[in-house]
């Protein structure tokens, strides 16, 4: 297959994610924990970029692949949540392909990001939000949060007051709201984080 042919599919499958993910999120049903389609779309996405990386030994960076590929790829293994070993495995790679000035460094912050959170640790970057006692969307623990602006604006990201600001407006737009049973869901999303193998 040519870096063309790689191109356009991992192009399609993004598409395909955010087709789905609208979809589910007009009815709502997107919102009360990981919808089974949506989860078979991302690891379905995920295989097609874990065979690409397998064929050409990287992460499939922009020379190659383009802009748009790149974010393709990106978005596809932010999406794969229930591969903890396949993220893991493709963080190593954005790091070393942000390191060689093929993809937008940002990337590098919202995966490792998400990869602390669903491992319960705290995160660098504050890129992952969720929702709070008082019904509002907000980031999920940060480690050293005085230094947070600093941290986000050396890899490109805004404030984090504007970054809130933007996640919550993005939340209403999308209908998206706090859950009615809020411990309810935090139970069901650890036994969800130990089941899928991100924590012991």
């Amino acid at each position: 297959m040519t870096d063309e042919q790689w191109r356009q599919r991992l192009i399609a499958a993004a598409l395909r994610d955010r087709d789905v993910r609208a979809r589910l999120a007009a009815d709502s049903s997107l919102f009360d924990g990981y919808h089974p389609e949506m989860e078979a779309v991302h690891v379905e996405n995920a295989r097609l970029l874990e065979q690409l990386v397998d064929a050409i030994g990287a992460w499939p960076g922009r020379s190659r692949f383009g802009d748009d590929g790149a974010a393709a790829a990106f978005t596809i293994v932010q999406h794969a949540i229930s591969l903890p070993a396949f993220q893991r495995r493709m963080l190593a790679l954005l790091l070393d392909a942000a390191g060689r000035g093929e993809i937008n460094v940002v990337d590098t912050a919202y995966l490792s990001d998400r990869i602390a959170v669903f491992e319960g640790r705290a995160q660098i970057f504050g890129t992952q939000f969720d929702w709070d006692e008082h019904g509002q969307l907000c980031p999920a623990p940060i480690a050293e949060p005085v230094g947070v602006d600093q941290r986000r604006a050396s890899v490109g990201l805004p404030s984090m007051a504007d970054a809130v600001a933007h996640m919550r407006a993005q939340a209403a737009a999308d209908g998206e709201r706090a859950p009615a049973d809020l411990p309810r869901r935090r139970a069901a999303f650890e036994q969800w984080a130990r089941r899928v193998g991100w924590r012991a």
